[in-house]
Formats: structure tokens, C-alpha cells, sequence
């Protein structure tokens, strides 16, 4: 963190994508969500805490670690020293970050077996997200605008009499991949994800719905629907508690 001279600390202010240096826990926060939610690597280090909870249970107490996020799902956490980490999680596992007391929490929750990981940070150094696809494969790829394509292309997809009104509308708590109308008149906000999604998408969506009913008539009526091939036994949990939906739908016609 940089010093101005006369008592006042500034934060960096660095490019959309770039990695973020001594950030503030929501600066940290958002750049992780955002990192896990469009598929990159997430790496996080800083001083943090670790509890795992499954087949067994341990706590690592506070120390300087790297913690690392991968797209398939997989989970680590290093130290300074060795090349294995001191604790992780497998591929198919899902990340959710959230800011709680001014601390960043990152956990990861696998099913069959249950197992979580929860990583605290109480000072963060460097976060960055870095999309590390093959460009060769890049192209082949479904992405969440092959996705967006094709539900505005044929709305009936999300459900009869859906009106796209808008694409990427601003919210103060980011941008809502489509926002529309259904056959009642109803407000909906609609969240778009290319593959298997966990908690963390769900929360993404209620941020988004509850920031948009802040700026619609108290009197309006605002539905949220989750968009993506698949998703986990927790997330239709949260969907269902949180009065949400949940549409099973791939990028592309065909796709697995």
C-alpha cells in the first residue's frame, strides 16, 4: 500500500483484469468473484486462517499463505515452503467469497463427501485473476455470449411470453446479463453462466436482484432466474430458499 506523505493511504487503482496490490476487502472480494465466476485462475496471498471440515477436521492458524483457485474446481493453499500445499480440495469443487468484518472469506465446498474448506484473510497483498485457456481452445469454446445469443434469439428458452428489455444493465452491484419482462409484467433478472454452477452464482444473483429492486417502484414485482447447464445440490438449495429459479441451459444446441 502506498503512503501519500501526509497520513492519507491510497489504494492502487489498476486496469479491469490487472492484479491488485495491498486491495481493500471489498476491492479483494470483488476481483475473486469475479475471477471464479468467469472461469480464470484466482490467486490470493496474504495473512489467513484455514479451517477444513469433512472426513476429518483441522485449523491452521493465522500465517502468510498463497491460496490458489482454479477453473476445474480445485482448491490450494501454500506456504513459503515445499512444493505441496498444506491443505486443498479436488477439481469439482465450488468457491464462494464474501467480505465478513472487514475480513475476506473464501470457501470452497465439495459434495459426496461433504467437505469445506474456509480460508480467512485478515490482510490481502496481491489478488489477480488471470485466464490461462489456450487460445487455440478459447475458440472452440462455448462462452456466456453464445449463451446470451441464444436466449435473446429465442426467449421462450427461459420461459413462454419472456421478454428480453436489456442486455448487461447497470445495477450498483454490477452489470445484469439480461434484464426483462415476463407475460405477468413481472420484472426479471436473469444471470447467465457457461458451465456447472455452485453458491456463488446464486449469491451473485441476489446481489443483483436486490440492488435492481432498490431502483424499481417499491410496487414492482422482481423475479431472478439463474441460466447454465447444470448445477450443484447447494445452489438449488439457495435458489429454492431465496425464491429463485434455476433453467438448465448450454451455450450451444447440443452441448453436454
Amino acid at each position: 500500500m502506498s503512503d501519500t506523505g501526509d497520513g492519507d493511504q491510497t489504494r492502487p487503482v489498476t486496469a479491469r483484469n490487472g492484479p491488485l496490490v495491498d486491495p481493500s476487502p471489498e476491492q479483494a472480494r470483488e476481483c475473486v468473484e469475479r475471477g471464479i465466476d468467469r472461469g480464470a485462475l484466482v490467486t490470493v496471498v496474504g495473512r489467513c486462517r484455514v479451517e477444513y471440515d469433512g472426513r476429518a477436521s483441522s485449523t491452521l492458524g493465522p500465517g502468510d499463505r498463497l491460496v490458489v483457485l482454479k477453473p476445474d474446481g480445485t482448491a490450494l493453499v501454500h506456504t513459503d515452503e515445499g512444493h505441496q500445499p498444506v491443505n486443498w480440495q479436488p477439481p469439482g469443487s465450488t468457491h464462494e467469497v464474501a467480505t465478513i468484518d472487514g475480513e475476506v472469506r473464501i470457501e470452497s465446498h465439495r459434495t459426496g463427501p461433504d467437505e469445506e474448506l474456509r480460508v480467512t484473510f485478515g490482510a490481502i497483498e496481491h489478488v489477480a485473476r488471470v485466464d490461462v485457456t489456450d487460445p487455440e481452445d478459447l475458440s472452440l469454446s462455448d462462452t456466456e455470449q453464445d449463451l446470451r445469443e441464444r436466449v435473446l434469439a429465442n426467449p421462450a428458452l427461459i420461459e413462454q411470453g419472456f421478454e428480453p428489455r436489456s442486455t448487461e444493465r447497470s445495477t450498483p452491484a454490477g452489470a445484469v446479463d439480461i434484464y426483462g419482462e415476463d407475460e405477468a409484467g413481472r420484472a426479471v433478472v436473469v444471470e447467465l453462466k457457461r458451465r456447472r454452477v455452485g453458491p456463488d452464482a446464486v449469491g451473485q444473483l441476489d446481489r443483483y436482484v436486490q440492488a435492481l429492486a432498490r431502483e424499481l417502484h417499491a410496487d414492482r414485482e422482481l423475479r431472478g432466474i439463474l441460466v447454465a447447464p447444470s448445477a450443484t445440490d447447494r445452489a438449488h438449495q439457495l435458489l429454492a430458499q431465496q425464491g429463485y429459479e434455476f433453467v438448465a441451459l448450454d451455450p450451444a444446441p447440443g452441448d453436454a
